[in-house]
C-alpha cells in the first residue's frame, strides 16, 4: 500500500463500450472490475469508477481562471512534465477537441503550471496538468 491514501472517484458515463475505449484505450488505464453497470479503471494508482447513468451526464458550468474558462467540475492528474508533454501529443494526434487547449498557465507567477482540459465521450471534463516545480502545487 502507497505511503498516501489512493483517490477514489466514481462519475457517470452514458455508454461503458465508449468508456472503455477513452479511458482504457486512449488513456491507457487498466480494467479493473466491472459490471453491466459500472467499470473501475486504474488512473495512475488511483480508483475511478465509470457508472452507467445517462441522465447524469451534461455540460458543467465554468469560472474564468487566469482567462480561461474552466468547467467547474473536472478531475485529472498532476503529471511528470515530461509525462505532461507526451500525452499532450498522444492526445492531438488522436484528434482530441481540447477544450482549453495545452499551455502554461500563470507563467512566470507563483503556481506556474501547465495544464490542458478536454472531454470525455459523456462530457465529463479532465484536467491534466504539470509543475516544473512541485513545491508551486499548494503554493499562495
Amino acid at each position: 500500500m502507497p505511503s498516501i491514501p489512493l483517490f477514489h472517484l466514481a462519475f457517470p458515463v452514458h455508454d461503458l463500450a465508449e468508456a472503455r475505449r477513452f479511458y482504457g484505450g486512449l488513456l491507457g488505464c487498466p480494467e479493473g472490475r466491472s459490471s453491466n453497470a459500472w467499470v473501475d479503471f486504474d488512473l495512475h494508482g488511483h480508483q475511478i469508477v465509470a457508472h452507467l447513468a445517462p441522465q447524469e451526464c451534461g455540460s458543467a458550468a465554468t469560472s474564468a481562471v487566469d482567462g480561461d474558462a474552466v468547467p467547474v467540475r473536472h478531475f485529472g492528474l498532476i503529471l511528470a512534465m515530461a509525462d505532461w508533454h507526451a500525452l499532450a501529443e498522444r492526445l492531438a494526434a488522436a484528434g482530441t477537441r481540447f477544450i482549453i487547449e495545452p499551455h502554461v498557465r500563470f507563467k512566470g507567477e507563483v503556481g506556474e503550471q501547465a495544464t490542458m482540459f478536454f472531454l470525455d465521450p459523456s462530457g465529463n471534463a479532465l484536467e491534466f496538468k504539470a509543475f516544473a516545480d512541485l513545491s508551486q502545487v499548494f503554493a499562495k
